[in-house]
């Protein structure tokens, strides 16, 4: 059974990636894939949904990693990390967040701004891990 390893790519051809993601990663030695549903800010105990941008991110990544934990996986198993946000004024504010959860940690990224399926939620992370 193969060792997993999960390897950035980024060709010298391209700008140095800047943040916590990289342009590529490379997966050798996996036995599964897991496949996270675009995650939003569902609400808390009383169905409220929070106000501010940071409290709907942290809420949103809590979801994400729930989910992954449910198939004993965390952050180290993230490959690749689609964000979709509500407005380019939470680009910093989102960077800084998914920079704590991370940590050094830099999967695959994209980043898009766009409608989000209720006028309420301010983002959706959907996310792929290999174990």
């Amino acid at each position: 059974m193969a060792e997993l390893s999960i390897q950035p790519l980024n060709p010298p051809v391209l700008p140095a990636a800047t943040g916590n993601y990289t342009h590529g990663v490379q997966v050798d030695g996996a036995q599964r894939l897991v496949f996270v549903s675009g995650q939003v800010p569902w609400g808390d105990d009383q169905g409220k949904i929070p106000d501010s941008f940071e409290e709907q991110c942290r809420m949103v990544w809590r979801n994400v990693l729930a989910v992954l934990a449910e198939s004993g996986l965390g952050v180290q198993n993230l490959v690749k990390v689609t964000t979709y946000l509500s407005d380019r004024q939470y680009r910093a504010l989102n960077s800084k967040i998914r920079e704590e959860i991370l940590g050094e940690h830099a999967p695959a990224l994209t980043i898009i701004i766009c409608d989000i399926y209720a006028e309420e939620w301010l983002l959706e992370i959907e996310a792929i891990a290999a174990a």
